[in-house]
């Protein structure tokens, strides 16, 4: 303040042949004792008389307020009955905004609206979620949580705890025992600090003389935060942030407070005392005799290291430019009114308080630090903090560093800088402190919330199958598109690879050979069987259908290879129509042959029509007859929902698999219950013809193999419907050829064993002695 006077008193162009005066009022902390100063500088004496100005000269024009806003709206109630500008150099404060109940008070520090995205920018940039709020018990207190929770809810920060100071306190309280007990049960890392002066003395107090550490504090300017001294590192606020308007330093100003001396200002004690208390000595001339006398070179360059008179707080910054404003505006005024008087006038012209406001709202200028000046509003849609860390050094050294910058221009223009490496951690922190409600989840993982907890208490839960998260604490997994699948750390999708039962494949390779090699075992029998076709052993079964049934085997081993290799619309309409067809010539083929050897035995004597059938072949015509009714099935199947190529990217994990779709399950099980009937007929009538006697009979064996036959379907369904993918298929391949096995393992082994290893039973000889000891000639039944 003494420094603005003297800048402008010294200034030639600004208040030119006059110099600034000032009056000094002492604003009482105590709320009953607030305007006694103002009404004593009304009555100008030291006696209060209200509506009475007992002083000669004239009372000052504008009144400077400090920092507390309530003291401020209770003096602007008193000024505004004589229109007196009140320029306040404290925080801002919204409700002193509105220009209706006061519309004489100006503000010299810009809205802190900006302030909260400010602090939140801070908590994002250090990745702080969980966080105690701690603010004053007040409207400004009230509506900076209002605006905070707001936008902390939009962020995704949640508030741990939420602490209001009192206003007025006892010193050392219950009120300061309380609040340090809930600051250490605090399971949050981060606090932020907000309230008028009077509530924050409260904290100030409390953290010196109950030291909490493992805190980092967040906190709005010097202003304040008047922190109380100390001389050691082990400070509640070491390693605090502060965010402070934006201030440029002002030219000559440390060498003012270097050179300044209480010699200089005589009629104020208030640099004696500053010398007395800070210095511990009394300047030249002071009544103070038990104290030393000043060095000749001492100043207030030499205070001790926790005392920082040489960094701008910032409300010594705003009385700077409030004094600036008023001698701007006062200069205007005395110019306009120095045009309008009379050259016989030679009176100094009167000014009036109310003459200051038309000037004071449309002023604007730039101070000698470059900083812009006004009271328009757009000002407080920028915003600009300096934001600094609060260190603690030995030997009592205290510092404000400034660690980074914060500017917005708009909600979505805003830039947050911050050096990082310059940052003076608490104690008992290395690097970074974490303060969250729970860890991070990891890509792969998503986040529920906990029942009854904030939002940013969550657990991690792993993305479920085919979905996946690519980045730190996701809300939500995303599926992989058909074609793609989620790998095993689920956070990232990769393309699957096309399969199907190839070839090249060792399961489709096996299945192939083992197809080839039984078809080329079938051929090779019915060889055998062509070739001793004169032989009882072939013409006691009916060679006719021991070729019908070779030959149809063949093609069952053989139609397994259409399921083997990339599927077409062709091979998947050949795999179900090749199958039902061939199979059923094999299973009609064994029934005709099953009724053969009932027919062949129920005959005993000439002349029945039983053996009229038996002689005429009847049986044979089952075969035609069943085949062209599961060829009609196949051609309804085919006529209205063919089988078509169709792709399964689920049923194999990383794997899309190509296969053939039956289109309709309806026909496919027709076809397969058709194919199932006539197995199930052959099984009984050949069970109940097991027990015939003959050397030749094979009523038995064609028993053991529709057995055979109906166990491997039987089982088959089960299993292919468990299966999936190209296994369902392999499934399917595996059944067509344990089946034909079947057929041609248990019909015709054991003929090949006595063709080829006993030929002495397969003659006429032993078959009339065999038949003679049974008492029954099959001889004359040889087809």
């Amino acid at each position: 303040f003494y420094y603005a006077i003297e800048e402008i008193n010294k200034d030639p162009h600004l208040l030119p042949n006059q110099s600034l005066g000032f009056q000094l009022y002492n604003a009482i902390n105590s709320d009953h004792r607030t305007l006694e100063n103002a009404l004593i500088w009304f009555s100008g004496g030291d006696e209060i008389l209200p509506n009475y100005s007992c002083k000669i000269p004239k009372r000052s024009v504008a009144v400077t307020a400090g920092t507390a806003s309530p003291f401020s709206a209770q003096i602007g109630t008193l000024l505004e009955l004589y229109r007196t500008p009140q320029i306040t150099y404290g925080p801002f404060d919204p409700s002193l905004r509105d220009k209706h109940q006061y519309p004489s008070l100006y503000q010299m520090a810009p809205g802190d609206s900006n302030l909260v995205h400010a602090m939140i920018a801070l908590l994002l940039h250090f990745g702080w979620t969980w966080v105690a709020v701690f603010i004053s018990d007040d409207v400004k207190g009230e509506q900076f949580m209002r605006d905070l929770e707001a936008e902390m809810l939009k962020k995704g920060i949640c508030v741990a705890l939420t602490e209001k100071l009192p206003a007025i306190t006892t010193m050392f309280g219950s009120s300061h025992t309380t609040f340090m007990t809930r600051i250490r049960v605090s399971s949050a890392n981060v606090h932020i600090l907000y309230g008028e002066v009077r509530s924050l003395i409260t904290v100030d107090i409390a953290a010196e003389f109950f030291l909490t550490t493992g805190k980092v504090w967040i906190m709005t300017a010097k202003w304040d935060m008047v922190v109380y001294e100390t001389d050691h590192m082990l400070h509640s606020f070491h390693g605090s942030f502060s965010l402070s308007p934006h201030k440029r330093e002002i030219p000559g100003f440390k060498h003012f407070l270097k050179t300044s001396n209480p010699s200089q200002y005589p009629q104020d004690f208030y640099f004696s005392i500053l010398w007395i208390a800070f210095l511990n000595c009394s300047p030249p001339g002071s009544l103070c005799g038990k104290i030393g006398v000043c060095l000749p070179n001492i100043s207030l360059e030499t205070l001790p290291g926790n005392f920082d008179l040489m960094t701008v707080s910032d409300s010594s910054y705003f009385i700077y430019n409030a004094v600036h404003v008023l001698a701007r505006v006062l200069h205007t005024v005395i110019l306009e009114k120095m045009e309008m008087r009379s050259p016989e006038d030679e009176n100094q012209p009167e000014i009036l308080p109310w003459q200051l406001h038309p000037l004071l709202k449309k002023i604007q200028f730039i101070n000698s630090g470059g900083h812009q000046m006004s009271f328009n509003e757009k000002r407080h849609r920028m915003a600009w903090y300096d934001i600094q860390n609060n260190v603690n050094f030995p030997a009592g050294l205290r510092l404000l560093i400034k660690v980074g910058e914060f500017v917005s221009k708009s909600p979505h223009d805003q830039a947050l800088v911050i050096n990082a490496e310059m940052v003076e951690w608490p104690i008992g922190f290395t690097e970074t402190p974490k303060s969250v409600c729970s860890q991070s989840c990891a890509p792969g993982f998503r986040q529920i919330p906990r029942e009854g907890r904030p939002l940013c208490c969550f657990h991690c839960v792993l993305c479920p199958e085919r979905h996946i998260s690519n980045r730190t604490d996701a809300q939500h997994c995303v599926q992989c598109p058909p074609k793609e699948y989620a790998n095993s750390e689920r956070n990232h999708c990769l393309p699957k690879v096309i399969t199907f039962l190839s070839l090249q494949d060792p399961l489709g390779m096996s299945l192939a050979c083992t197809a080839l090699c039984f078809s080329v075992i079938t051929t090779l029998v019915l060889g055998l069987f062509v070739k001793h076709r004169d032989t009882p052993m072939v013409k006691a079964n009916n060679r006719g259908l021991s070729y019908t049934l070779l030959i149809s085997l063949t093609f069952c081993f053989l139609c397994s290879l259409l399921f083997i290799g990339r599927p077409c619309t062709a091979s998947c309409i050949l795999q179900q129509t090749t199958f039902a067809v061939v199979f059923t010539v094999a299973v009609s083929t064994v029934l005709a042959k099953t009724i053969t050897v009932v027919l062949a035995f129920k005959v005993t004597a000439p002349g029945r029509n039983m053996r009229q059938l038996l002689v005429s072949g009847a049986p044979n015509y089952i075969i035609p007859i069943c085949t062209l009714i599961q060829l009609t099935l196949c051609a309804v199947w085919m006529g209205t929902n063919p089988p078509f190529v169709d792709t399964d990217a689920h049923s194999e994990h990383g794997h899309i698999i190509i296969m053939c779709n039956k289109s309709s399950l309806t026909a496919f099980y027709c076809v397969l219950g058709y194919l199932g009937s006539l197995a199930l007929l052959s099984f009984t009538v050949a069970f109940l013809a097991r027990k015939l006697p003959g050397t030749f009979n094979e009523a038995k064996f064609l028993t053991f193999s529709m057995l055979v036959f109906c166990s491997v379907w039987v089982t088959f369904l089960p299993v292919y419907h468990s299966s999936k993918g190209k296994v369902m298929v392999a499934m399917e391949v595996f059944s067509i050829l344990a089946s034909s096995a079947g057929l041609l393992g248990c019909i015709f082994l054991p003929k090949c064993y006595i063709i080829l290893i006993k030929p002495d039973k397969n003659s006429m000889k032993y078959l009339r002695s065999r038949n003679y000891a049974l008492g029954f000639d099959l001889s004359r039944y040889l087809l």
